[in-house]
């Protein structure tokens, strides 16, 4: 399936291709387009629109597009609902809510520096975030106990 987005990723957009790649679409490939074009060529590709106002899949109040894929797609994994909380604080310029959210933001600001090309820098981030969950697993772990 095809999905697309603003161009020029960030936190959201780019934790929300590797949410979907990891949980909803294994197949998934990724457009990524100007703000003002992202409705009309999500019309002529058939691509699954998020992160943009006016669609589906995008903020819902104070949620971010990572939080309605999770609800929409019905995902409950302990794990990836504590990493909703950082990537959500970090997103969302509440950087206070979650201690992790302000390395998430700094990490983001990083890679968008290094790797304009939207497919290269999430391809490079998807390694930050496999690591974010996995130390999420740990630390639901740990609270579990």
């Amino acid at each position: 399936m095809k999905w697309i987005t603003r161009s020029h990723v960030h936190v959201d957009r780019a934790a929300c291709p590797w949410l979907i790649t990891r949980f909803v679409d294994s197949d998934a490939e990724f457009l990524f387009v100007p703000k003002s074009k992202v409705i009309e060529m999500a019309e002529k590709t058939g691509a699954i629109p998020f992160d943009t106002d006016g669609v589906e899949l995008h903020h819902r109040n104070d949620r971010c597009t990572f939080d309605a894929i999770i609800e929409d797609y019905q995902l409950t994994d302990a794990a990836l609902l504590r990493m909703a909380k950082v990537i959500n604080a970090a997103d969302t310029g509440r950087l206070d809510a979650d201690p992790l959210a302000a390395g998430f933001e700094a990490i983001a600001v990083g890679y968008g520096l290094r790797f304009p090309d939207d497919l290269k820098n999430i391809e490079r981030q998807f390694e930050v975030y496999d690591a974010l969950y996995a130390w999420c697993r740990l630390d639901v772990a740990r609270s579990a106990t």
